[in-house]
C-alpha cells in the first residue's frame, strides 16, 4: 500500500484495502502444474512415438530414451514448462504491484511495477457498484467489483476477497 500511503491527503483516512483472493495465488501456481504437466506430455507423446517409428526398443530404461530424443523435442518440452513459469511470475507480479483502496475521498486503484497506472474516482463522483461473482466466486467469497462514475467511465476491478464488502465500503466512504 506504499502508494495509496504517499497519496493520501492530510484530512483523508482509508476506509478499506481491496487484497487478491488466495484462489488467485492457487491460479498462480497452477500455472506451474500445467507447465510441468505438458512438459511431461511432450516428452511421453516423442518416446511412444520414437517407439512406434522403431527408433527405441522395449528394453530402453526411460533416461536413455528421454536421451535418445532429438534436442527439439527436449527444448520444446523445457519451454512448456519455462513458458508455465513464466504466467506464476507475471501473476505473482500483478498481485504484489496491484493497490486497491476506498478513502474517505475517493477509490484508488493502482497497478504497474515499472509504468503505473493509477485510476482515482472522488467517493461524491460515484454513480454505481456493480459485484460479478462465478459460482465458485460465491462459495470462496470472491469476485469483480465494477465501479462506475459521472463523467469518469468505468473502472473493473480484479478478482479480489469479499466483494461485498468492499461495496459496502464504498456506500460507508459516500456516508461519511
Amino acid at each position: 500500500m506504499l502508494y495509496v500511503q504517499q497519496s493520501l491527503a492530510p484530512d483523508e483516512e482509508l476506509v478499506h484495502i481491496g487484497k487478491f483472493h488466495w484462489m488467485y495465488t492457487v491460479g498462480a501456481f497452477m500455472a506451474i502444474f500445467w507447465g510441468l504437466v505438458g512438459s511431461i506430455l511432450v516428452i511421453v507423446a516423442a518416446v511412444y512415438a520414437y517407439m512406434y517409428m522403431g527408433f527405441i526398443h522395449q528394453d530402453v530404461t526411460v533416461l536413455e530414451s528421454v536421451r535418445i530424443l532429438h534436442p527439439a523435442i527436449r527444448a520444446f518440452s523445457f519451454l512448456v514448462f519455462v513458458f508455465g513459469l513464466l504466467r506464476f511470475a507475471g501473476m505473482m507480479i500483478v498481485k504484489a504491484t496491484t493497490e486497491i483502496a476506498v478513502t474517505t475521498n475517493r477509490l484508488i486503484y493502482k497497478r504497474g511495477l515499472v509504468a503505473r497506472q493509477v485510476g482515482e474516482i472522488n467517493i461524491d463522483r460515484i454513480e454505481g457498484v456493480n459485484v460479478f461473482q462465478s459460482i465458485l466466486g460465491r462459495i470462496f467469497n470472491f469476485g469483480r467489483v465494477m465501479v462506475r462514475g459521472m463523467g469518469v467511465g468505468e473502472v473493473l476491478l480484479p478478482t479480489i476477497d469479499d466483494p461485498i464488502a468492499f461495496r459496502r465500503a464504498i456506500e460507508k466512504a459516500k456516508s461519511l
